[in-house]
């Protein structure tokens, strides 16, 4: 059984080692961990940390869709240029 100060580290610990490849599963995981939690006062000592998961997920989403455009606009843009 794992204590509350242990759930704390390994949300914490999954915060700081998170990468884009693996924001989606790390975010997983602190959620089921959090919900192992039990009041409220524990689950208000992590938020800080969950939000950081969720925004650098949201953060790293929207840079992923970003680039992706551009490759399009880019790859179209030659595309154009060669056909002419």
């Amino acid at each position: 059984m794992k204590t509350p100060a242990n759930v704390r580290a390994e949300i914490r610990k999954l915060y700081h080692e998170t990468t884009p490849a693996t924001v989606e599963r790390d975010l997983r995981r602190a959620i089921a961990l959090l919900k192992s939690l039990d009041t409220e006062a524990e689950r208000a000592r992590v938020a800080v940390f969950m939000d950081g998961l969720s925004q650098m997920r949201s953060e790293w989403i929207l840079a992923r869709r970003q680039a992706g455009k551009k490759r399009t606009a880019t790859t179209s843009a030659a595309r154009k240029t060669r056909g002419s």
